[in-house]
């Protein structure tokens, strides 16, 4: 299985331990990533602030290299980054004029023939059964919050691979691993997001009420598949503590930790051991 691969900035940059992992876990999974050559930003979070325009330009130019590469599946780990190529694949695919009108801004063609995936849909390509059968080491003891943020399945008219409101295809893989999920009502509300830098106090609050919830509903770790998420509950906990004099002691995993733990791999190969809470 092979897929064009574009990483984003902040897998690149911050949040290198979640290339780390999704690479350590499909490399196992003998699923090979492409990169796109001369990938660039795809403009969130603040494009669409500044220039219409541009906010599609940039996604766009992203869209015709997999085209140019013949990618006709790209993986996009970020959900952040997912959702602003879908949006646009969608505007190219069903828009003659602003399918005209952005490939002569990126300077190159494109005609909207490449899908793109989340990394939960990658998972689901492999197949729940196929995982099952791989599993050396049972994730038995592990109560996970499958946390999915704002970006996985909203807005539901583009990202339409799970239900926008009550999601469970991350419930679903992370059960296949031996590990159980609890039911809770923070798995679809906001961290935040890139507010970490703006505006730290609202990140504080969100992220201490969702480790609040997922506890009180019987979790011992969460589980995102968002590299901003992961910082706002993983990076910002000892922040918490000093806000609200209340220690969540919370390990936070990328699906794919979990996925490769299971496996067989080790924290230290899939970066767990990176993370600012780590139990080893």
């Amino acid at each position: 299985m092979e897929f064009g691969y574009y990483p984003g900035c902040a897998l690149h940059g911050s949040s290198s331990d979640y290339e780390q992992s999704v690479r350590a876990c499909l490399d196992l999974l003998d699923v090979r990533l492409r990169e796109l050559n001369d990938w660039i930003c795809c403009g969130a979070t603040a494009a669409h602030c500044i220039n219409h325009q541009l906010s599609q330009a940039l996604p766009a130019r992203n869209l015709a290299l997999a085209e140019r590469d013949g990618y006709k599946e790209l993986l996009a780990p970020c959900p952040m980054c997912s959702m602003e190529l879908i949006k646009t694949e969608q505007i190219v695919r069903g828009d003659a004029g602003a399918r005209q009108k952005l490939s002569q801004v990126i300077e190159l063609p494109i005609e909207g023939t490449t899908d793109v995936l989340n990394l939960i849909q990658v998972f689901q390509r492999i197949g729940t059964e196929r995982l099952k059968s791989l599993v050396k080491k049972p994730l038995e003891g592990l109560k996970a919050a499958c946390y999915y943020g704002c970006l996985l399945t909203r807005p539901p008219e583009a990202l339409r691979f799970d239900d926008c409101e009550h999601p469970s295809s991350m419930e679903t893989l992370v059960e296949a691993l031996g590990a159980s999920t609890v039911d809770w009502n923070y798995k679809t509300e906001c961290c935040g997001a890139g507010l970490t830098m703006a505006n730290e106090d609202t990140v504080l609050e969100l992220s201490h009420k969702i480790l609040k919830n997922a506890a009180a509903h019987g979790a011992n770790c969460v589980v995102v598949a968002c590299p901003m998420c992961h910082v706002n509950l993983d990076m910002k906990q000892e922040d918490i503590i000093r806000r609200y004099s209340v220690k969540h002691d919370m390990m936070i995993y990328y699906l794919s930790d979990l996925v490769g733990r299971a496996l067989g791999l080790s924290d230290h190969e899939l970066g767990v051991d990176r993370h600012f809470v780590y139990r080893g």
